[in-house]
Order: structure tokens, then C-alpha cells, then sequence
């Protein structure tokens, strides 16, 4: 293919080309894909429904949980859709659209992830001062920023990597839409300002998680001195999940995008795209609400209610 005028559609990684593992894997992506649904589905109800969670915190882990839901929902459901139907393809546009809505999404999440480090920041190490640098209208603000800066990155990413021609094939090296993998189809003296937007953001990021770190090291140290064994375990125990959720995304991210070519290989790729894509939006309500009281109560709270509802459904439909 000399450009991509020409191209009309690609073709992804197939996880395997055996029937029975495809139709495996589907069951299997259904499971996880259903288990994301259900318990962010819950942490945003939950929130939503509950007047004693609307802080904060519990506000930028509602926008956390919607864009674990889209971002989950963007990778997921074709590849799905393709080992059920035994077939590679998407269409040209559906790539483009589904490599914007991936790069918006996560990056929209780690730059929720940086403000979530500075509301735990606040929280532990200024407390007094919460009200006022972290009111309703300024979590608005911040909440919003992280999402027009995700959208912003991914229109430029996308705009700039799909304007590119392609000229070596349309086989991708991923089961979904990325677009280092589809920076590798282009001509090699033509992709060299998408390697510097890269690096830009690349920059970007690695700001976001020095003041992560920073903030950590501070919120830790305020922590060490409190005099209460209760406080300090009250303090770690809002600052633990986050944590985890930062360390598995900005880990499992960092590696697959750093690691050296010498260990590169297409199966390598395959997991570690799954790890950083598929398992924390999975996983991440999980982490958040395993020993949060707070949060535990009025998701049970909604569970009772849904239970209720279709029992009284199916008590109706039966007359």
C-alpha cells in the first residue's frame, strides 16, 4: 500500500487463531468485561445516590470509575466482537475513533490520578486550608481540566499520527488501536514530528508523576508524625488504594512503552497491553472499596435495592 488514502481498513493481533481458545477468550473477555461494568457501575451509583460521599474525594473517584468504564468499553468489545466472529478486521475510522477515545481516556485518568495524589495531599498535610483549596467549584475546575487535557492530547496524537502516510501494510501489532503501533506502518522519514509530540507528552507525564511522588513523600511524612495509631491508619488507609492504582497503571504502562527492544516480542506485548488496558478498570473498584467502610455501606445499599427491583419486576411480570 503506497499511503493510507488506500487503506480501508487494518488488522489486529488475534489473541489466538484456534476456535476453541477464541471462543474462550471471548467468555473470558465477557467475564472481565462484565465484572468492570458492575463494579464501577456501582462506585458511580453509589456516590451519586449518597449525599454523605459527596466530598472530594469520593467525587474524583466517580470520574474515575466513568472513565474506567469508557476506557474499558473502547479496547474490550471488538476485540470480543472479533474472536466471536473469528475475523481481524476494523474499519479504518473505527481505528481512528477507537486510538482517540484510548489515548483520551487514559490520559484524562492519570491526570485525574495527579489531582487525586493533591486532594490526598491537602487532605493529611494542610487540613485546615481543605475548604477553602479544594470547594465544590474548584473541584469542578480540576476535575474538568483532567479531562479537556486528555481530550486535547488525544486530538493531537490522533490528528497528527492518521494524517501520516502508510506504507507498510495494515497489520497491527495489538488488539486494539495504538498508535505506536501504528506509527510503525509509517514512512520512516515522514513520522518524526509524532515522535516529538511523543516526547512532549512524555514530559508531560513524567511531571505528573514527579508531583505524585512528591506528594506521597510529604503525605507519608505528615502521616509518620501523627501521635494516634488510629489517625495513622485512618490517614494510610485513603492513601493505600490510590496508590495502588497509580503504581499499576503508571508500572504496567511504563514498561510496555520502555522496555527494551531486545525483550520485545508480540505475546510480551499482548500481556502487558491487557495489564495497563483490560486489568486496572477491572480491577480498580476492587482496590477501592475492599476496606472502605464508607464506600462499602451504600454500595451494599444499592446492591439490596437492585435485588429488590427485579424481585418485585419478576413478582409483576409472574401476574
Amino acid at each position: 500500500m503506497s499511503n493510507s488514502s488506500s487503506i480501508t481498513h487494518f488488522l489486529l493481533l488475534a489473541f489466538t487463531e484456534t476456535r476453541e481458545l477464541q471462543l474462550l477468550h471471548f467468555w473470558l473477555s465477557l467475564a472481565i468485561y462484565l465484572a468492570a461494568l458492575l463494579g464501577n457501575g456501582l462506585i458511580v451509583t453509589a456516590i451519586a445516590c449518597d449525599h454523605r460521599l459527596h466530598t472530594p474525594m469520593y467525587f474524583f473517584l466517580l470520574n474515575l470509575s466513568l472513565l474506567d468504564l469508557g476506557s474499558i468499553s473502547t479496547t474490550l468489545p471488538k476485540s470480543m466482537a472479533n474472536s466471536l466472529g473469528d475475523t481481524r478486521d476494523i474499519s479504518y475510522m473505527g481505528c481512528a475513533a477507537q486510538a482517540f477515545l484510548f489515548v483520551f481516556l487514559m490520559s484524562a485518568e492519570f491526570f485525574l490520578l495527579t489531582v487525586m495524589a493533591y486532594d490526598r495531599y491537602v487532605a493529611i498535610c494542610t487540613p485546615l486550608h481543605y475548604g477553602t483549596l479544594l470547594g465544590s467549584r474548584a473541584c469542578a475546575h480540576m476535575a474538568a481540566a483532567a479531562w479537556a487535557g486528555g481530550f486535547l492530547n488525544a486530538l493531537l496524537h490522533t490528528a497528527s499520527t492518521f494524517s501520516l502516510p502508510l506504507c507498510h501494510g495494515n497489520a497491527l501489532g495489538q488488539f486494539f488501536c495504538e498508535i505506536p503501533q501504528i506509527l510503525k506502518l509509517s514512512c520512516s522519514d515522514t513520522y518524526l514530528r509524532e515522535v516529538g509530540i511523543l516526547v512532549v507528552s512524555a514530559c508531560l507525564v513524567f511531571g505528573c508523576f514527579v508531583f505524585i511522588l512528591f506528594s506521597y513523600v510529604q503525605i507519608f511524612r505528615a502521616v509518620l508524625r501523627l501521635p494516634s495509631e488510629q489517625g495513622r491508619h485512618k490517614a494510610f488507609s485513603t492513601c493505600l488504594p490510590h496508590l495502588a492504582v497509580v503504581s499499576l497503571y503508571i508500572g504496567t504502562g511504563t514498561f510496555a512503552y520502555l522496555k527494551p527492544p531486545s525483550i520485545s516480542s508480540p505475546p510480551l506485548d499482548l500481556v502487558l497491553a491487557v495489564l495497563y488496558s483490560v486489568v486496572p478498570p477491572a480491577v480498580n473498584p476492587l482496590i477501592y472499596s475492599m476496606r472502605n467502610q464508607e464506600l462499602k455501606q451504600p454500595i451494599k445499599q444499592v446492591i439490596s435495592w437492585i435485588f429488590v427491583t427485579i424481585n418485585k419486576l419478576s413478582i409483576t411480570l409472574q401476574k
